[in-house]
């Protein structure tokens, strides 16, 4: 089967079927990229189902900030999920192609979660917001109901922005060789791909990128200057650091999506090279959810407390 299989539409030859050449110069390296991967891709939903067990079987973990945890964890569970799986058969196969309604599926997939995953960080910072600059209203405020009802709003937000930049993307007729220069469905890669003019549809793109995306980083940041503002203000070194760790895990991983987030999706099309989408690509999908359940258990006291009591009543129950 070729890569592209062609249909005739008047006078244009339209691609039914996409194939990716992102490895094709590394034909000797993919056997070891293959070890690799599925190694990354263990660890990540190894990694983020402890988490998830973790805070499910401890009461004290039971509270918003770790309601987003979780939520966060089965997020970038799917979002590794949604790339990493068929770039493994891909590495394994000479056939690396992809029928267009397999493509704006992936597509479909991995930029809701990506989107939900901008607003969840978002309402992860408000929940540190409350904590620290109003602790006394601070169950009031982030109570359980509150929880769940941002936590909606941030996969409702993905579910319904994306889904109709995905479908407005896929009305575009794709011709030609139909070769994708990416190892999955990225934006930027598909829409090269287009016969007709993209402008338009790139201003609306970046448009999007700029409210969606920017505007949870804007609350971010704006929640984040009021904690530092409140932070300074403790009288002591002890509360001030204590205070700060209860973030630090969270302004890493934020650091770590809205790096690669707004190099990628903030440029104009001109600018994206195949080198630089691909090795953004490999942070967002592959590092980055990788990274999150180390970030979580290392830097947080709690999660480590926690996993060290579950740990230790295991052994105890195999003693005795």
């Amino acid at each position: 089967m070729s890569g592209s299989e062609p249909i005739m539409s008047g006078n244009q030859s339209l691609c039914t079927r996409f194939t990716f050449v992102a490895f094709s110069s590394l034909a000797e390296l993919q056997p070891v990229l293959f070890v690799v991967l599925l190694i990354v891709y263990l660890f990540t939903v190894g990694g983020n189902l402890i988490i998830i067990c973790l805070i499910w079987v401890t009461p004290a973990l039971h509270t918003p900030m770790y309601c987003f945890l979780v939520n966060l964890s089965f997020l970038e569970m799917c979002y590794i999920t949604s790339v990493v799986p068929q770039m493994l058969v891909h590495l394994l196969m000479e056939n690396k192609t992809i029928s267009v309604g397999g493509c704006a599926a992936q597509m479909y997939v991995f930029t809701i979660l990506g989107l939900t995953e901008c607003c969840l960080l978002a309402a992860m910072a408000y929940d540190r917001f409350v904590a620290i600059c109003y602790p006394l209203h601070y169950t009031l405020l982030m109570s359980p109901h509150v929880c769940l009802k941002l936590a909606a709003a941030s996969w409702t937000t993905g579910v319904v922005v994306e889904s109709a930049q995905t479908t407005w993307i896929f009305t575009l007729p794709f011709c030609g060789t139909g070769k994708i220069q990416h190892f999955f469905c990225d934006i930027m890669p598909v829409v090269k791909l287009a016969c007709v003019d993209t402008s338009r549809n790139e201003i609306v793109m970046f448009a999007v990128s700029m409210l969606f995306i920017m505007s949870p980083c804007f609350l971010i940041l704006c929640s984040y200057v009021c904690i530092f503002v409140t932070i300074l203000r403790i009288p002591s070194a002890a509360g001030r650091c204590k205070a700060f760790s209860t973030c630090s895990s969270h302004i890493l991983v934020v650091s770590l999506f809205y790096g690669t987030a707004l190099f990628t999706y903030l440029q104009p099309k001109t600018a994206h090279t195949p080198e630089t989408d691909k090795a953004t690509a490999l942070m967002y999908t592959v590092v980055t959810p990788a990274l999150n359940p180390v970030i979580y258990t290392l830097r947080n006291k709690e999660v480590k407390e926690a996993f060290q009591r579950v740990t230790q009543r295991n052994s105890l129950r195999q003693m005795a």
